[in-house]
């Protein structure tokens, strides 16, 4: 036929713009929804009578159980007769049962194109008239209100009445011409018609709106106080009647006055969306595409200026008499939910806490927000944790997870480097972006396990997991800080509760998820590998008590905490003096939290049922690239809260820092061949690796994050200075320093060896066995590359081995899975020496690495928690018994 195929996407409203089309406000199941009519309710019965329906307009006849055609409806109930806006659309439309006719298709476009543009105008019509029936319903108590102002015995004074309704019945005016001149040229259509000079004159009115908007808040403020004190006026402001349908049952639906005042803000602020479409479907040679697109020009230049207005109106629903709610600080953090973990976008404002979910973007919308809860400063607590009580149990995500989505990352990041590599266009690029954002919501999702409670005076509680003490601590003192600001309790209204989460979108600081999506090409990836940090001293204590210190790096976009130093006690001033060797991974940040060790735990109430350990000062300082390039230590102090720390950092550069170095020095045990050491001592096990074990299962298994918390590096070098001249006293030496020492040095030793545990000559192939997908070829591959290792090897794996299960059985304790205990040592054990490894040489970047290294950890990661998970390994028993009851040992 000559008019278009029509398809429910050719049926919308869409000049209604985020309005729902008129069918749906009367309840009929549509909803407009990017191009789709989308059913609320209905069976499958009504959705293919919908097809059936749209198939017969196709082929030109009428459905059965179709209607007019006008503002489309999902025949979910018993046809109605449509509006009188959508009967005029339909007037025009002519349906042919002819057989295509050979027009070109740029003319059969245009048709199509003006076809459609009938039915935005028929949309933007059924719009006008809903609009209209919302302005009638708030202009209807206005004259006998009025009236009563001049009796004896008013509801409200004339003030009171210009304040709450001003300029509605100037909105009502303006709209009901434009309204009035619409309906007969979409009555009488033809392709020609001229509709721009009615939107352009629309668009020179939207002065009026600008006096709507300066004074709404006013208005509704002015509401809210008059129906607390007139009990008839609460009763009329609840019971608006705004006209329905022709057709509805209810020939009006009911309104607050709240509701009603709303509209004209709703609608001033998304009139250009209803030009957007009009513009869409007008050919640029129509006598209306000039006029249209000054209208546009109009009302984005209005818009424009009035939401520079309306932003700080929208967040200041007034707290005192001269004083606007401010946004104080925003970011993305995981709600605990019923036991689920929920992704939120939470705002501290200057007077309550709003905890809100980010809507669903679909195609080119812009981001909204849904209220979860709020909570006023005034009525907020932190809620205390006694000893007895139970802690809501925190579901913790296995750590083979969170690292199969750190793979993930790191394999998607390689992509999308390697498609700019190839110029190959920006659509794959931004798919995998999307797909990166994905995963790294979901590693955001997951990965927290610390709890943050807040408590409101009305009793309800809700808990958020943070993955650092730092961010929780600065959360409370934000909050603390405030409060001492804020004296009284309130409530907000509906309206009041939208316009606040509606502002969020414009005032969030924080626009995506915390990690590496946002940051650009030229913005340094962070920092890969080693960080050397002595903590020297610390002053500005108030009083003498037992002081330590933390120390957290960023990793994948959250904090980890990596050292750890000891207690000083009974000081103002400890000198600590300690050396840690951090490993870092993508790294920016350098965290140090500094606590007081209370060792009398009873008496101290629990937040958070946390550790009671009294959280003194908190800093932190940025990871340059540049500024750490020359490998020098630098000095650094940080404040915090009225404390000063003393720091030193150094940091080596994976390249640098991970190649492993024969020893020059032969008589030693650390850089020296393993097999070399192992024939000299005549042992099966190297004496180190015995002694170090030893002395770890005895005072060290229930140490939190054995082998994650890095030991004191000047202590580490002292034993292995001792080590290497085989000093007799060194097992005295191991009885009196930290076991994180100990564990240290053990790690130490295994990075130092000239070649890894798992040889340079098998490290290949133990990478290609771990990546088979059949298990039991895996399985296979895996035991037979492992019996092959040289005997020594073989055996101090083997030991090693069941010490790590030992440890990782503590796991409840020490917090060490089997899991977490391969991320420490997989690369120390099979890290290839220098000539043998992958890495890129590249001397222009010694700093940052790609993320090739992370997928190579990964890997190496993957092999060691392989053995580890194994039930058994079928070694032979003879070696596994010679190693732990050998007398040449």
């Amino acid at each position: 036929p000559s008019a278009p195929r029509v398809s429910t996407v050719g049926l919308l409203c869409s000049g209604a713009g985020p309005h729902l089309c008129p069918c749906a406000e009367e309840g009929t199941g549509g909803l407009e929804s990017q191009g789709e009519i989308i059913p609320s309710r209905g069976s499958r019965k009504a959705r293919s009578e919908h097809h059936l329906d749209t198939a017969a307009l196709q082929t030109g006849q009428r459905s059965s159980a179709g209607t007019k055609m006008g503002c489309p409806t999902l025949m979910t109930r018993p046809p109605h007769r449509p509006t009188s806006a959508a009967r005029a659309g339909a007037a025009g439309m002519r349906w042919s049962r002819e057989p295509w006719s050979p027009l070109k298709r740029s003319e059969l476009d245009l048709e199509k194109g003006l076809e459609m543009r009938k039915w935005v105008l028929s949309g933007i019509l059924a719009s006008e008239e809903t609009y209209l029936s919302h302005l009638e319903a708030l202009l209807l108590p206005m004259k006998p209100l009025k009236a009563a102002a001049t009796t004896s015995q008013p509801v409200l004074t004339s003030q009171q009445i210009e304040t709450i309704f001003f300029k509605v019945p100037e909105l009502y005016e303006i709209h009901k011409e434009f309204y009035d001149g619409l309906f007969p040229r979409v009555q009488q259509w033809s392709h020609q018609q001229r509709v721009g000079d009615l939107f352009q004159k629309l668009a020179s009115q939207l002065g009026v709106y600008r006096a709507f908007v300066d004074n709404y808040g006013v208005a509704m403020e002015m509401a809210e106080k008059c129906c607390q004190a007139n009990a008839q006026f609460a009763e009329i402001s609840e019971n608006l009647r705004a006209r329905s349908n022709k057709d509805a049952k209810d020939p009006t639906t009911k309104n607050s006055l709240e509701t009603l005042l709303y509209k004209p803000v709703d609608r001033v602020t998304r009139s250009t969306l209803v030009l957007h479409d009009l513009l869409k479907h007008t050919p640029a040679s129509h006598p209306d595409h000039p006029l249209l697109q000054d209208a546009l020009r109009i009302s984005q230049n209005f818009l424009s200026s009035i939401n520079e207005e309306i932003t700080p109106r929208r967040q200041s629903m007034t707290v005192k008499k001269g004083e606007h709610r401010q946004l104080l600080k925003d970011s993305f953090m995981v709600e605990l939910v019923e036991g689920a973990r929920k992704l939120r976008h939470v705002f501290l404002f200057t007077d309550l806490l709003l905890c809100t979910k980010l809507k669903k973007q679909s195609g080119g919308k812009t981001q909204q927000y849904d209220c979860k809860w709020y909570i006023p400063l005034t009525d907020l607590s932190f809620q205390m944790v006694d000893e007895l009580e139970a802690v809501p149990n925190i579901p913790l995500v296995p750590d083979e997870e969170l690292d199969a989505l750190k793979i993930k990352i790191s394999q998607i990041k390689n992509d999308i480097q390697r498609e700019k590599r190839a110029n190959k266009g920006s659509k794959a690029t931004e798919r995998l972006k999307k797909k990166l954002s994905e995963q790294e919501s979901l590693l955001l999702l997951m990965s927290p396990s610390m709890a943050f409670r807040v408590h409101s005076r009305n009793g309800k509680s809700y808990t958020f997991l943070i993955s650092s003490d730092y961010e929780r601590a600065e959360w409370r003192e934000n909050i603390r800080e405030q409060q001492k600001k804020c004296f009284r309790s309130f409530s907000l209204t509906s309206v009041e509760l939208q316009m606040l989460t509606n502002s969020c979108v414009k005032l969030q600081t924080v626009h995506s998820i915390p990690l590496t999506i946002n940051k650009e090409d030229d913005e340094s990836p962070g920092l890969y590998g080693f960080l050397n940090v002595i903590v020297h001293s610390a002053t500005g204590f108030k009083q003498s008590s037992n002081l330590y210190c933390t120390l957290e790096v960023d990793s994948f976009g959250y904090f980890v905490n990596k050292a750890k130093t000891r207690v000083y006690r009974d000081t103002a001033e400890p000198n600590w003096n300690e050396e840690f060797e951090i490993e870092l991974e993508g790294s920016q940040t350098l965290r140090i939290l500094c606590y007081e060790k209370c060792y009398n735990k009873t008496k101290i109430p629990k937040e958070d049922g946390e550790s009671t350990d009294r959280l003194m000062g908190k800093g932190q300082v940025q990871l340059d690239p540049q500024a750490l390039q020359d490998r020098d230590w630098q000095r650094t102090v940080i404040a915090m809260n009225g404390i000063e720390v003393k720091l030193s950092v150094k940091f080596n550069s994976r390249e640098f820092s991970l190649k492993r170095m024969p020893s020059r020095k032969q008589t030693g045990v650390f850089g020296v061949k393993i097999a070399v050491v192992t024939k000299r001592e005549r042992s099966k096990v190297p004496y180190i690796v015995r002694q170090c074990v030893e002395e770890i299962e005895r005072r060290g298994m229930e140490e939190v994050g054995i082998y994650r918390v890095s030991g004191v590096a000047t202590d580490i070098q002292a034993l292995k200075a001792a080590f290497d001249v085989n000093n007799k006293d060194v097992s005295v030496m191991m009885s009196e320093m930290d076991v994180n020492a100990i564990a240290g040095t053990l790690k130490l030793y295994f990075r130092e060896l000239p070649e890894p545990l798992f040889t340079d000559e098998f490290y290949p192939n133990f990478a290609e066995g771990i990546a088979l997908s059949d298990p039991v070829a895996k399985e296979s591959c895996m035991l037979n590359l492992l019996l092959s290792l040289p005997e020594a090897n073989l055996l101090t794996f083997l030991f090693l081995l069941d010490h790590l299960k030992r440890v990782a059985e503590k796991e409840a304790v020490n917090k060490m899975s089997l899991h977490n205990l391969a991320t420490v040592f997989g690369p120390t054990l099979l890290r290839p020496s220098e000539k043998e490894s992958k890495l890129p040489a590249n001397p222009s970047q010694p700093i940052t690495m790609t993320d090739s290294w992370s997928l190579e950890v990964m890997s190496q990661v993957q092999v060691l928690l392989y053995f580890l998970q194994l039930e058994a390994i079928p070694a032979p028993d003879s070696k596994r018994q010679s190693i732990l009851f050998s007398t040449e040992v």
